[in-house]
């Protein structure tokens, strides 16, 4: 039972109806500063995530290969991409707000939120735990952050926001089912390394919440794909040959 994944999408659905009730009765400074919180929340939850780390060497590995090889082939843009394809179906669902924002800025501003629903490290990484271990904590703490983000973009942007929702589900879900696919070719160490992985990508997303530095969290997503391989390789031959 995907529970994390339903609770995740009904956050999205249900922050974006109250932010569309909203409107502009929350002021900038509370959007600015709720937002902080957010990002606080976010390191947080990956630096818990990484005290797990079993073999560092493979999770450092992971990392820099899986980010080197998503900048090569443009992973962000082609995630920027499909999100602007789905902006299209979903502005036609729900109303849009009246808002100071021309069309160009209203765009990009709902494309960075599908990225921010459909495509983050944090809800791949999420979803991928929720599906090899049946453990959906991170999803859980995901949809308290993403309740607020949703309300606060839907302040400005309007109920278009709640249609996220729908993709999201779709996204994880078909995540949420490879996963258990995966889950029985693991080990323990492979999923404490992955875990710690994708505590690397929360807190560089955290980073980039609270604008300290824009990490490229999209082309990071291909790290989380290398890491259990690397994992398994460095406890099951390099260490032996090392020892």
């Amino acid at each position: 039972m995907p529970t994390g994944v339903i609770i995740n999408s009904l956050s999205v659905l249900f922050g974006g109806i109250i932010g569309g009730l909203l409107g502009d009765k929350l002021s900038a400074r509370f959007k600015t500063e709720i937002t902080l919180i957010f990002g606080v929340c976010s390191m947080g939850m990956g630096i818990n995530a990484i005290v797990v780390m079993r073999n560092m060497p493979a999770v450092i590995l992971a990392i820099v290969l899986g980010t080197g090889i998503g900048l090569a082939v443009h992973f962000g843009h082609w995630i920027d991409r499909g999100a602007i394809l789905m902006e299209k179906p979903i502005s036609k669902l729900f109303p849009v707000r009246k808002t100071t924002l021309t069309d160009a800025e209203f765009i990009s501003a709902l494309v960075t939120v599908i990225v921010l629903f459909c495509a983050g490290g944090t809800g791949i990484y999420g979803t991928l735990d929720a599906g090899m271990t049946g453990n959906s904590t991170i999803l859980i703490s995901k949809s308290v952050l993403d309740f607020f983000t949703a309300a606060i973009f839907a302040c400005n942007l309007g109920y278009v926001v709640s249609a996220i929702a729908i993709p999201q589900f779709i996204i994880f879900y078909i995540i949420f089912l490879l996963a258990k696919l995966i889950f029985p070719l693991t080990t323990p160490t492979m999923i404490a390394d992955f875990k710690a992985c994708g505590g690397f990508l929360m807190l560089a997303t955290g980073f980039r919440m609270v604008k300290i530095k824009e990490f490229p969290i999209a082309d990071m997503i291909p790290a989380m794909i290398l890491v259990m391989p690397l994992s398994w390789l460095w406890t099951t031959v390099i260490m032996p040959l090392l020892s």
